[in-house]
């Protein structure tokens, strides 16, 4: 971990609060993308082993206002097919983190991301490919096995979510109650596995804050949009995410 948390601790959480509220503004309104966005952002500011285990820690604190804001919006089926096997792949994913070295995965990921774009044609284009519920549980196990490597991994589901019709409020509600209960299986991962101590915690709670007051502001953007202007919102934190993994991954050290 950098420097920066033993000089100035009070400082660090501040900042954590502010990228947290910051961050989950962008999600809510932009279909996810704001934690993603964060990733070498924290990987600068506390160092990347840390990163992953505090980002999944505050985004998990900041879903249940989320979640009570969006409840009424969720589509249940596709939670019964996604969170089973990304509760599993979080465990996964848990063990990997600990035992190897796999950052190269953030590339792959940022790829797909960017290849977003042109797969709806800048937005003009509601589907890009056919999509089924059941295609969720092979989807909700790799996906939760990245996320748990990477740290934060939303946006990479938005096209599966827009390919089965989901849009604006029931993307952003289905995908958030996925993702919390994938977070708390992901929580135990990073603590059985010795990889989320007591510093940690605090810096992922000082995020948490930030996240739930973002979430409740973002809520007010999002009611009146446009699907369209959701759509290419959406888009292009898609594209703005993957090129910052990309990024975080290649630039010279």
């Amino acid at each position: 971990m950098t420097d920066i948390l033993a000089d100035a601790p009070l400082l660090t959480l501040a900042i954590l609060i502010a990228l947290g509220g910051v961050a989950f503004l962008i999600s809510t309104v932009a279909g996810g993308g704001g934690a993603l966005v964060l990733v070498p952002v924290l990987n600068a500011l506390l160092g990347v082993e840390a990163t992953a285990p505090v980002l999944n820690l505050g985004t998990l604190i900041g879903r249940p206002a989320r979640l009570l804001i969006f409840w009424r919006h969720i589509q249940w089926r596709v939670v019964a097919y996604y969170a089973p096997a990304a509760i599993i792949g979080a465990w996964l994913g848990g063990y990997l983190f600990a035992h190897f070295r796999l950052e190269w995965l953030q590339v792959v990921v940022g790829v797909f991301l960017v290849s977003t774009v042109w797969q709806y044609r800048f937005g003009k284009r509601e589907r890009s490919f056919p999509m089924r519920l059941g295609y969720f549980i092979p989807l909700g196990l790799l996906v939760s096995v990245l996320g748990t490597i990477i740290g934060a991994l939303g946006p990479i589901l938005n096209p599966f979510y827009l390919n089965l019709g989901l849009d604006k409020e029931d993307l952003v509600a289905t995908k958030t109650a996925n993702s919390f209960l994938m977070g708390l299986s992901q929580l135990g991962s990073y603590t059985f596995f010795g990889l989320l101590t007591g510093e940690l915690w605090t810096l992922g709670l000082a995020l948490g804050v930030g996240a739930t007051a973002g979430n409740l502001l973002g809520k007010r953007f999002l009611g009146g949009m446009k699907s369209i202007t959701f759509r290419r919102i959406l888009l292009a934190f898609m594209f703005l995410s993957g090129l910052l993994l990309i990024y975080g991954q290649l630039k010279p050290d």
